[in-house]
């Protein structure tokens, strides 16, 4: 009864590789998040900075499976001024009905994940089941990996908990999916 969906949104491209990552290393299939409205230089930054700021929900695409479809979603995406990225708190907003059990990865540069948790359960109505964030050095240099992988594990053993009706997924369960 493992059926994750990973679906993510990247401006950088630190988030793909957390997506891909993640996903190649589970066999989960992977959706893609993708702006209506290209955002390149100043202007474009100028945009991600506006859009968290003002908490405004862009026009965007999705490419992928159908998130109703599988048993969690992880949702994976950036920090943009101490928010979450304008691309996916539409995707929260327009799917939050059709999305189940969600667990949430945030890359950052400095801080803010606590604000995305908290917009993502204020979107969904309920508190993902397992949350993580990274540092982008934590990505480009690798030492982010084992961690993420980790956040895979633990997310991979609660789809088989609660299948059981065992209890939700806790930090514990990480922290001992790494011994």
């Amino acid at each position: 009864m493992d059926k994750t969906l990973v679906v993510f949104y990247s401006y950088s491209g630190v988030c793909r590789r957390v997506a891909q990552l993640l996903a190649s290393h589970h066999g989960w299939p992977i959706g893609e998040i993708r702006d209506s409205h290209p955002r390149a230089g100043f202007m474009g930054g100028l945009r991600c900075v506006l859009d968290s700021m003002l908490r405004l929900r862009p026009a965007i695409r999705y490419e992928g499976p159908e998130p109703a479809d599988f048993d969690a979603v992880v949702i994976i995406s950036p920090i943009w001024a101490y928010q979450m990225a304008g691309p996916m708190r539409t995707f929260l907003a327009h799917n939050a009905k059709r999305l189940p059990r969600v667990a949430q990865i945030t890359t950052m540069n400095g801080a803010g994940a606590s604000n995305a948790v908290a917009e993502a359960a204020r979107l969904l109505k309920s508190a993902p089941i397992l949350t993580a964030e990274f540092l982008v050095r934590e990505i480009e240099d690798g030492s982010g990996t084992s961690r993420l992988l980790a956040f895979g594990d633990a997310l991979k053993s609660a789809s088989v908990d609660q299948s059981r009706g065992h209890r939700a997924l806790t930090e514990a369960d990480i922290a001992l999916s790494r011994q």
